[in-house]
């Protein structure tokens, strides 16, 4: 989601008459909780496939969606926003003469899924006039009638909004009441019913789920007019309403004080601290610009890992099919060929699309692939790109890695990101255990801004909270920290990653890619991670 989509939504009365035209219609809540017939879904699927083998295509396959999302916004003791959006509807997909063709309808009568499949025809026989060489898809058995679901306690959607209207002022009245100026709290709740079918055999109907509940809390010096924030520490997750379950809140406490989450969030908690640490960041030192060994949470480890290493082994950017939302990719097949070493022995990095808990976590991806787990970086080298059907032959592989992805049955399915994560390291180590071993270092915790070049090489990453390391302990809290990367120099020199006990989800609810743009949701999880000698800026200075 791009900083426009997001004002729009978050904004006090814009939210409601901008949200239909990006995510379908205004609902009432009652109608989140409503569903297709399973029988009803198979009987248009098979309209579709009739029509476009009786229209002369080689492949089709049929995507029918109800897309749900509830927006609930707050800041301080108001309201800002409850947005409740349904989008349902088909999309066919077809190969005829050799080509792609894609028509869609929220009609789902017989007669205009008919015409729908008739126009991707029609459409795929135009590009052939076009095309080079013909698509070339991986083999995939057909799976017959199954389903599969997000293994989650309770659904978002059956929670009443006064519930998490209390829930998020409840929030918002201890944080002020810690000593913040502002916050701005705020759920996104997401349930996706997809049925997808095809030629191929398959009829696969799953019901995915996600939730989210960022804030940013900010605290005034009244005296100066400096003021300072804290994002919220909590990541989003492929879980149900029990991830907000404070009773079960699993706190993992950092070393200098801050807490996190694993899988569960307190959110009245975290609301808590995040106003004493901005309290705190008002007074704190700024950072002396200078080589340090730096400590990265998992809590920010995430996002330095979703674009440095996520994104440039998506094969469409390797290969230049794919350019929008910054760029192509660094790490071109030759590397693939000459075993590149792209971090050092301590970095294994896997895509996996099969995690419990995970927001990509599906059983079966939008071809109707099965979901699996394979390397990225295996001990440090370039060993493979994430793939889909018609690219899989690119690399020589037999099959596809099942990492397709739409974000709505209007949209085309293309290649996205599966959930990318660092693997925890082999040998017993705690944080507490890795930072005795720190003489001049910084200690990063939670995303902050980042930037990065249109080949994913070159890179800036800050964060929420910065703690100075001296000597094998914390010693203050910080300010103005950020650090520059070159990708392959900066995982090459990551000299330790803290053991499985520490392992931790991070990731993005809203990652754009294409043109027109789609969004989907990743994870990214790792340990506590040591990278040695990374250059640090101080933002304060560079901002002048």
């Amino acid at each position: 989601m791009d900083r426009r989509d997001f004002l729009k939504i978050t904004g006090a009365g814009l939210g409601g008459l901008a949200l239909p035209a990006l995510y379908g219609r205004a609902i009432a809540a009652e109608e989140l909780l409503g569903t297709i017939d399973v029988a009803t879904k198979k009987k248009l699927a098979d309209v579709a496939l009739n029509a476009a083998k009786s229209s002369g295509a080689t492949y089709c396959d049929v995507r029918i969606g109800r897309y749900l999302r509830q927006f609930v916004v707050t800041r301080e003791d108001k309201v800002q926003n409850v947005v409740n959006t349904e989008s349902t509807g088909i999309g066919i997909r077809v190969i005829a003469k050799g080509s792609w063709g894609f028509a869609a309808t929220s009609d789902l009568s017989n007669d205009a899924v008919a015409k729908a499949t008739a126009q991707a025809v029609a459409i795929a026989k135009a590009n052939a006039r076009l095309r080079s060489e013909p698509v070339q898809l991986a083999p995939v058995k057909g799976v017959g009638e199954v389903s599969w679901k997000t293994p989650i306690v309770k659904n978002s959607m059956e929670v009443p909004i006064k519930d998490k209207v209390d829930l998020l002022l409840g929030v918002n009245a201890e944080a002020i009441k810690a000593g913040a100026s502002f916050i701005n709290s705020t759920l996104f709740l997401v349930n996706e019913q997809k049925y997808f079918a095809s030629t191929d055999g398959s009829y696969i109907d799953q019901d995915v789920h996600r939730i989210w509940a960022p804030m940013n809390v900010t605290c005034v010096d009244k005296a100066t007019g400096k003021f300072r924030s804290r994002q919220g520490l909590s990541a989003p997750r492929g879980m149900g309403f029990e991830y907000l379950d404070a009773k079960a809140a699993d706190r993992v406490e950092l070393p200098g004080g801050a807490v996190v989450y694993r899988n569960s969030y307190d959110m009245k908690a975290d609301a808590i601290a995040a106003a004493k640490q901005a309290k705190d960041k008002l007074t704190a030192t700024s950072v002396k610009p200078g080589k340090y060994d730096l400590m990265l949470d998992p809590s920010h480890t995430w996002l330095t890992i979703h674009e440095s290493v996520g994104h440039p082994l998506e094969l469409d950017r390797v290969l230049g099919y794919e350019a929008n939302y910054a760029g192509t990719s660094f790490a071109t097949l030759d590397k693939l060929k000459d075993k590149f070493r792209y971090g050092s022995d301590k970095v294994t990095i896997v895509a996996d699309k099969t995690q419990p808990g995970s927001l990509g976590a599906v059983g079966y991806d939008d071809e109707g692939v099965k979901t699996q787990k394979w390397d990225l970086i295996k001990d440090g080298v370039l060993v493979n790109y994430q793939v889909i059907r018609d690219q899989a032959h690119i690399l020589g592989l037999k099959e596809s890695q099942g990492c397709c992805y739409a974000d709505n049955w209007s949209s085309v399915q293309f290649q996205r990101m599966a959930n990318v994560s660092l693997q925890p390291g082999k040998d017993k180590l705690t944080p507490a255990e890795m930072i005795k071993g720190i003489e001049n270092g910084i200690y990063i915790v939670g995303e902050g801004s980042f930037s990065i070049d249109q080949q994913r090489y070159n890179a800036q990453f800050g964060g929420q909270l910065f703690y100075e390391i001296k000597d094998g302990k914390v010693t203050r809290q910080i300010e103005d920290v950020a650090y520059q990367i070159r990708t392959p120099e900066f995982w090459n020199s990551c000299v330790a990653v803290c053991d499985e006990s520490d392992y931790r989800l991070g990731g993005s609810f809203f990652d754009g890619k294409g043109q027109p743009g789609q969004v989907s949701a990743v994870s990214h999880g790792s340990s506590t991670a040591r990278f040695n000698g990374v250059n640090v800026i101080n933002t304060a200075r560079s901002l002048g």
